[in-house]
């Protein structure tokens, strides 16, 4: 753990708040919507992954999800896929993404940080070293695609009795009858998956994306962020009219892609690049 650190998670503060109830508390009382980013830790090498990581919440990034590189992240659409065997190549592994989060902690104590992936590498690492090192890391919450509800004791009850927050998916398939399954132990925020299929695809429409937020109010009141096809700042303007927050990923993902050179490696322009990017996707909640 690095000397400046978060020693937890659920890092108080004056209200007794964790970082993710907070932020989401202060974006209610300012009368807007939150922007949450998506990077794949590593992508495209650890010192340049973290550069950019620590310019997000200048640059207009409420919540930051990391997402943990998998061989094969089975719901990601050809981005993240790529971005994920870019930090592979790089070497990244779970260890080292947990590092880049407290490093991200020494410059930044209070931006929330959600970790995004599959269960085997977490497994590989072992349930508990992974929970331990993830709080003391400075993570806040967990998105862990490929664990249903029906395991919630294999890692989720775990992640929560440690004090990290467990955000679920709900999709336009997750009926009423599923959702108290789905929400039974939801914390921090509930991802709405706006369209089926891989990430970074397809997009919904306003008026979609507003039936199924209004029909998830009916059963929780936890913050529901909006994500998958989510490209533009007209986009993002369109989710937070309706939502507490829109995601982006796959086209922040592929704004590091066209940054590389012809062996893999980041240019110059890289960084000001997906930074720009950000501030025009955030520009689109602040008009």
């Amino acid at each position: 753990m690095s000397a400046g650190a978060a020693p937890s998670a659920r890092l108080a503060t004056d209200a007794g708040q964790s970082r993710l109830e907070k932020r989401f508390a202060d974006l209610k009382a300012a009368g807007r919507a939150g922007l949450v980013t998506y990077l794949t830790a590593g992508d495209p090498d650890y010192a340049t992954s973290l550069e950019v990581l620590q310019g997000l919440p200048a640059a207009g990034a409420d919540v930051i999800e990391i997402g943990m590189p998998f061989s094969d992240p089975m719901a990601d659409g050809p981005a993240i896929q790529a971005a994920s065997l870019r930090a592979l190549r790089a070497g990244m592994t779970l260890g080292k993404t947990l590092d880049l989060v407290a490093a991200f902690r020494e410059t930044d104590p209070e931006t929330p940080v959600v970790l995004m992936g599959y269960y085997n590498p977490i497994y590989a690492m072992g349930n508990e070293v992974f929970l331990r090192r993830a709080v003391e890391a400075g993570v806040d919450g967990l998105i862990v695609v490929d664990l249903p509800p029906e395991e919630d004791g294999e890692l989720c009850r775990p992640a929560r009795a440690a004090g990290l927050h467990w955000i679920r998916l709900a999709t336009p398939t997750t009926d009423d009858r599923r959702l108290p399954r789905v929400l039974a132990e939801v914390s921090g925020f509930l991802y709405y998956v706006s369209v089926m299929g891989i990430t970074g695809t397809k997009s919904a429409t306003r008026d979609q994306v507003a039936e199924a937020v209004g029909r998830l109010r009916h059963h929780t009141d936890v913050p529901i962020a909006v994500g998958f096809g989510i490209k533009t700042p007209e986009a993002v303007r369109e989710v937070g009219a309706v939502a507490d927050a829109a995601v982006v990923g796959s086209a922040l993902v592929e704004r590091i892609r066209v940054n590389l050179d012809e062996a893999g490696r980041a240019t110059p322009a890289l960084k000001d690049d997906v930074l720009g990017f950000v501030r025009e996707l955030a520009g689109g909640l602040q008009a």
